[in-house]
């Protein structure tokens, strides 16, 4: 809404030029005019000459007509100069109809200045995330899109925002290619990181594996390379907080996800916290799904699943559950869910549309209730649609 302010000037200078256009319209018109009279004076002569070859005037013969000649080509572009006449009062009336419409506008809008806009998404947002505090853990039913939010780096990588970051804080981490790398790119807001602003580069002290990192409040959770370590990095110290080797998890493409690329460990996070996917060979190369304490990284409980770690295209957590997807190409869909909370498991159907037919990364992002992912050099969004249940009061006090 606040950027009608702007076109108002903008259709005044549209106008202006409209003018500009036509009083040199008008002029070529007018000499058009002239010439044409001119051409029917010499047509005039020329029949006069063609009745009396004889006269005096028979030897301009030969002249008036090659003066005819050269007025000829004339003709088509009087005609066309009397339609564009024709068509810039079109333009000009239509321009003043916008004007008055784009000006009423503007009067509506006069009593509200930016601030007190922006505190009224402030508090519309404020209000749309209480509504979806209600929501209880829901059960995926529906993936939708993707958004493509921009297209850069190479075939592999990952990109990621905090999701225990406040809604003021909008900063987004990217991190191209899967091996050999220790530079994180960090963007202000989504905003910056389309139009390629870095805010700020950070080089880590390790190298990273894979493409399933994580940031998670305001620590980035990475597979430290040609390790089972994962390491937790703070973006506000610069260093290293702690880093843990996941007992018996395969690394360096011992089990990867499908597409290969030292996949072995994921890290991820969901409403219920820190996650690691992975798998070993004393649950014969199948997903091992452990909850991690964020701080420590130390390996809450644990959960062996009987799906190949191999055989699945990427995995992520939505409210305790793992999905698995089949494949990281096209005719992709989440194939196998694993719930933690009640250590079963149950095929599913759920298809997405693999828009760029290669997926190297996938992630959940809980605030934003969205799927992220790298799509083959882009960076895309999918919207997830969850079965849940509305919390009342009641359940709070009970």
């Amino acid at each position: 809404m606040i950027a009608c302010r702007v076109p108002p000037r903008q259709v005044q200078n549209m106008s202006q030029s409209i003018e500009v256009l036509n009083l040199r319209t008008q002029r070529d018109f007018q000499y058009v005019i002239k010439m044409e009279n001119q051409m029917k004076g010499l047509r005039s002569k020329f029949k006069q000459i063609e009745d009396d070859r004889k006269s005096a005037m028979a030897r301009n013969y030969q002249e008036l007509k090659e003066k005819m000649d050269e007025l000829k080509p004339l003709i088509p572009v009087l005609e066309q100069y009397k339609m564009d006449a024709a068509l810039i009062s079109v333009f000009k009336e239509e321009i003043r109809n916008l004007s008055a419409v784009l000006i009423s506008i503007q009067e509506e809008l006069g009593a509200y200045d930016y601030d007190q806009l922006y505190q009224r998404v402030l508090r519309l947002d404020g209000r749309l995330r209480s509504c979806m505090g209600k929501l209880t853990c829901g059960k995926l039913m529906k993936i939708t899109g993707p958004a493509t939010i921009k297209t850069s780096g190479t075939r592999f990588g990952a990109w990621m925002t905090d999701p225990l970051a406040t809604t003021r804080n909008n900063r987004v981490w990217y991190m191209d290619s899967y091996t050999n790398s220790k530079i994180v790119r960090e963007y202000k807001n989504l905003e910056e990181f389309v139009a390629g602003v870095v805010s700020r580069t950070y080089s880590l002290p390790f190298k990273w594996e894979g493409t399933n990192h994580m940031v998670y409040n305001g620590s980035l959770y990475y597979n430290k390379y040609q390790s089972n370590i994962i390491v937790r990095y703070s973006f506000d110290s610069g260093s290293v907080l702690a880093q843990r080797a996941l007992e018996f998890a395969g690394f360096h493409n011992m089990y990867p996800y499908t597409w290969g690329g030292f996949s072995d460990i994921d890290v991820m996070a969901d409403e219920l916290g820190m996650w690691a996917v992975y798998a070993t060979n004393q649950n014969a190369g199948n997903i091992v799904v452990s909850q991690i304490d964020p701080d420590t990284l130390h390996v809450l409980r644990t959960w062996n699943t009987e799906y190949s770690k191999r055989n699945a295209g990427e995995a992520f957590m939505i409210c305790g559950t793992l999905y698995v997807t089949n494949s990281h190409l096209s005719g992709a869909k989440v194939y196998y869910a694993y719930a933690t909370e009640t250590s079963t498991y149950e095929y599913t159907d759920i298809p997405f549309h693999n828009e760029y037919f290669h997926i190297s990364m996938l992630d959940y992002n809980a605030r934003e209730r969205a799927l992220y992912a790298w799509n083959n050099g882009h960076q895309v969004v999918f919207n997830v649609t969850l079965f849940h249940v509305i919390k009342t009061p009641d359940d709070d006090d009970s």
